[in-house]
């Protein structure tokens, strides 16, 4: 009994060790607005193509347009993911680095990343306040 108990325990450890959720990484990519124009395609075809293998977030306003990747595995950096290959519209094909103007892996500083996040959305919330300000006292 006891060695079937000690079996159970080991087991059990053992599976505990394995089940935990492995990390991912956050990568952010930099575009030039002019160069995507002159090559005549947007951040979000470029989205699209990638969005089947990663979770893909676009952002784009007053600054370059910025594409965030979370790739599920950290055995993952900047270089293999500058060799995806995107098509464009007109059939031609580049790899994602001869598109993008820098790729960065945001998982190195999380609490950068966090901030960027957060700084963002504190943003579009005070954006959005001043929206409805300025609706509800336009409104007589």
């Amino acid at each position: 009994m006891k060695k079937l108990v000690l079996v159970f325990l080991f087991v059990f450890t053992c599976c505990l060790g394995v089940a935990k959720e492995r990390e991912s990484k956050v990568f952010l990519v930099l575009f030039d607005e002019a160069e995507l124009e002159l090559l005549q395609t947007d951040l979000e075809s470029i989205a699209e193509q990638l969005s089947p293998f990663f979770p893909t977030k676009t952002y784009e306003g007053n600054s370059e347009p910025v594409l965030l990747l979370e790739i599920p595995t950290t055995a993952f950096n900047e270089c293999l993911l500058g060799e995806y290959w995107v098509s464009l519209s007109d059939g031609r094909r580049f790899q994602l680095q001869q598109l993008a103007f820098r790729v960065f892996d945001l998982s190195e500083n999380k609490a950068l990343y966090q901030r960027y996040v957060s700084k963002y959305e504190a943003d579009l919330e005070q954006k959005k306040k001043a929206l409805k300000s300025a609706r509800s006292v336009s409104i007589p």
